[in-house]
């Protein structure tokens, strides 16, 4: 195993199960059409929404992306501990747990995601994601990593924001992965800042304190069965805390980048309020 194709040892088996209040299968099936249709909506309105200016292209794709959690049964609280950057690239890394992690952010921080190019044939989310302008990686090819990294180096001079999960695999909430050092390397030959996000998931049947359970999306846990599990799980509820930006300087290099940015993701944060 490289440190390219990183491994989380969580299973479906073993870490994405729910225990508390369950809906009924009626409401669930509803809600797993509603979120399917918006994600469908998002799909064809891409070639229109990319023609509205920056502020308000970005405002409509946080209402929808908000929306499309709602819609699959989350409650979203999300909590910026500094202000945004002004200007300039910014490169938004966070732990990974699951597919809503995505939506999440985007609702909080829209830009261009970085994923694996296998999510681009996903049903649905995978037009999305394309059509969105994510920057997709092979990650089967050791050789496809100085390509990558020269790949978001570009798109932060450009100004864009790129939203990165640098554990390299979703995990179950319970500890985590090392932050692989390569994507920081982009933010430094970019000059971007580094913004540190953590994610956390709770049901209002759980003592306080973050829990993954049913939204949890790891090992070969097929897509299908995921969102089923979301959708009969009542009472989820989602925090997303913009922490305080890192800046790039000359004294730290990637591998002390990805350090410092995953000990403030992991750094325990006030329990979720159902």
């Amino acid at each position: 195993m490289s440190t390219w194709l990183p491994f989380a040892p969580c299973t479906p088996h073993g870490c994405a199960r729910h225990t508390g209040a369950v809906r009924a299968p009626l409401p669930a099936v509803l809600r797993l059409l509603a979120g399917c249709t918006l994600v469908l909506l998002g799909v064809v309105c891409v070639p229109l929404v990319r023609l509205l200016g920056a502020a308000p292209r970005e405002l409509l794709v946080r209402r929808w992306a908000h929306a499309v959690t709602r819609a699959f049964g989350v409650r979203l609280t999300a909590r910026r501990h500094a202000p945004e950057p002004a200007t300039g690239g910014e490169l938004v890394v966070a732990n990974h747990i699951s597919w809503l992690d995505v939506p999440l952010i985007a609702s909080v921080l829209p830009g261009r995601m970085l994923a694996k190019s296998e999510i681009r044939r996903w049903p649905l989310l995978g037009p999305l994601a394309a059509s969105g302008g994510t920057l997709f990686i092979d990650r089967d090819r050791l050789r496809a990593l100085p390509a990558a990294v020269r790949t978001v180096a570009t798109a932060l001079r450009s100004g864009s924001r790129v939203v990165v999960f640098p554990e390299g695999s979703t995990w179950c909430g319970r500890g985590g992965g090392a932050f692989r050092p390569a994507v920081f390397q982009a933010a430094i030959d970019a000059g971007a800042t580094v913004r540190p996000v953590r994610i956390a998931y709770r049901t209002a049947a759980h003592a306080p304190g973050p829990t993954a359970g049913a939204v949890a999306f790891v090992g070969d846990d097929p897509l299908a069965a995921s969102l089923w599990r979301v959708v009969r799980a009542a009472g989820l509820t989602a925090r997303v805390d913009v922490l305080a930006p890192i800046p790039v300087n000359g004294e730290d290099g990637r591998r002390a980048l990805a350090r410092r940015a995953r000990a403030a993701v992991l750094e325990p944060g006030d329990p979720l309020q159902a």
